[in-house]
This record gives C-alpha cells, structure tokens and sequence, in this order.
C-alpha cells in the first residue's frame, strides 16, 4: 500500500489507535469486511489496512472531493472509496456485493485540512469565501443560504444546531446587514455574530457556536447521522462492532440514546404467556466509552471534545422470528 502526504495541511487523526483496537482486528475477524465511513485523510483506513488480512476488505466513505482524491493514492487492491455520505451505506454495499459487514467505523469530525484551509469558509480564524459545503461539488453554500433564509429559520438553525442563546440576536443582526451588502466572507460572518453576542464564555469566540450550527444544517450533518445509524446496525454481521467518534453534544446525544434504544429493551409483564424465545432481546452490547488522553490532548487540542462510543451487534436467539 502506498499513501500520498496532504502537502500543505495536516491532519492528526483522533483516538486513532483506540478506534481501530476497538475493531478487534485480530485472528479469524482479520479476514472480514469492514467500513470506514469517513475517510478524511485517511488515518484510520491506513492502519485498518495494515491490519487486515489479505482477502479482507474495506469500503470507505467520504463527501469531500479532496478526501477522495487522497483515498484514490491508496494503491491495495483490498480497499474501495465511495463519494458519498456514509448514509448511503446500505445501498452502496449491496452494489458492491456486500451484504453484512464485520465493523464500522465513523468518525464525525471535521478534519482539520477542512478547517485550516480558508477557502473552505469552515473557520472564522481566517477569511475566505462562505462556504462550508463538506462536498462542494452539490448543494448550497452557506452564503447563499444566509443570502436567502428567512429570519426565523435563522434563528432556529443557529439555536437547535449551535446551542446558542444568543440566536435571535445574530439571526436578526445577518438580515439587517444582508439588506446592505451580501455576506460572502468568514470574516463578515464572524464581525457579525461577534457585534451581536455581548457574553461569550471565557476563551471561546463570539462566532463558534454559529459557525458549527451553519455547517452541520448546511451539510445535513445531524439528518447523515441519523440515517447512518439505523444503516450501520441493519449492515453489521452478528459479533460485529460499531464505533462511532462525536465531536459535540448533538451527535453524542443521538449516538448515545441510539445505543441505549437497541440495548435496553423493555420487557412485557412476567405475568404474561409468552415464551422466552418471543420475548424483546436487546440488539446491542454496549462495550465502552472512551476519551482521548491527556497525552493526545496536550499534542492535539482539538481533540479535547471527542468521545468514542462503542457497541457490538448481538445474535438473535435460536429460534426467534
């Protein structure tokens, strides 16, 4: 396998050694089929790869263009791009032949190429155009979207995606100053919501809240997620594992209660005749959560927020429907 170096920004994958231990790569699991549904530049498909056994397999996934065209210097002939979300997992694998996998993989950050290039209009550090498109091949840029949202679903977008208490306020303050100039830079987005927060907690800026409301909305983060989910479970082998690594509350809330959903499942009255084989079984085993350490803090800080989720798919009972 050979691999190409991003020549200009790098990015640090987060909880890479955990994240494919959680795999459990070894012995007979060696030689199965596995997802990687975010591919960014590639971390943990390289040491997946390194890994696996040589009729394995390893289909990956990512939106961006330049994602791809690094996960296309990937020269082994065990590994498959797809561009495209993750949420298209099922569909993408049948068409490949692939029925059930043995582990998935996602991790839901931003890679940092994404957010220290300036042309992409993910940061506030530095301006450039307002994008945020993930694939910037389709879709609606974040400008134009500011250019045409109503107030009220600006206001509703940068509370339910950022959190942020503020959102009437900025809301309000981005069509007051789109009825004078268009708003097409990051550094007029960010002199925007910071005229409009008057309190920000300490050593944080006015714009990150509304900044990662636009680019989850605008890039259908939360909706991918949700699909994804329900896609990653229906495709995992029995014995299989799902590790999944959230960079904000939202995501970790939705993994969160996705897992607890199929591994707790309520129970009918005892009292009841139903046979043991007919009862609820849970679908999942919840098997760890897991942070990143000091350590990898310390050398990455934006990893300062990640959490790894980590549940293996459970056989149905012999005999169940």
């Amino acid at each position: 396998m050979t691999t190409t170096a991003v020549p200009e920004f790098q990015h640090r994958t987060v909880l890479l050694d955990e994240a494919v231990d959680a795999l459990a790569l070894a012995g007979a699991r060696a030689g199965g089929v596995y997802v990687d549904g975010t591919f960014g530049r590639g971390g943990h498909s390289r040491l997946i790869l390194s890994r696996l056994g040589p009729d394995a397999r390893l289909i990956a996934f990512d939106k961006d263009p330049q994602a791809i065209a690094t996960a296309e210097q990937v020269a082994d002939p065990r590994f498959t791009i797809v561009h495209d979300s993750f949420a298209t997992m099922r569909a993408a694998l049948t068409e490949r032949g692939v029925d059930q996998v043995d582990g998935i993989l996602l991790d839901l950050g931003i890679s940092s190429p994404q957010v220290d290039d300036a042309a992409r209009g993910f940061s506030f550090r530095n301006d450039g155009p307002l994008d945020m498109r993930m694939d910037t091949t389709r879709g609606m840029s974040a400008a134009e979207w500011l250019a045409t949202e109503s107030e009220q679903t600006l206001e509703k977008v940068i509370r339910e995606y950022g959190e942020e208490r503020f959102a009437f306020q900025i809301a309000k303050a981005i069509v007051a100053r789109r009825a004078v100039e268009p708003i097409s830079s990051t550094r007029q987005l960010a002199g925007i919501v910071a005229g409009a927060v008057k309190t920000r907690e300490k050593g944080k800026d006015p714009a990150t809240r509304t900044f990662q409301a636009i680019r989850i909305f605008i890039n259908k983060e939360l909706e991918d997620l949700e699909a994804g989910l329900e896609q990653a479970f229906d495709c995992l082998a029995p014995g299989g594992i799902l590790a999944i690594i959230s960079f904000h509350s939202l995501e970790d809330r939705m993994v969160k209660r996705f897992f607890a959903a199929k591994a707790n499942v309520p129970q009918p009255d005892r009292r009841l005749p139903i046979r043991a084989v007919d009862l609820p079984q849970p679908l999942l085993k919840l098997i760890s959560k897991i942070k990143p350490s000091d350590a990898e803090v310390d050398a990455n800080p934006r990893a300062r927020s990640a959490v790894m989720r980590v549940a293996r798919r459970l056989p149905l009972p012999e005999g169940a429907p």
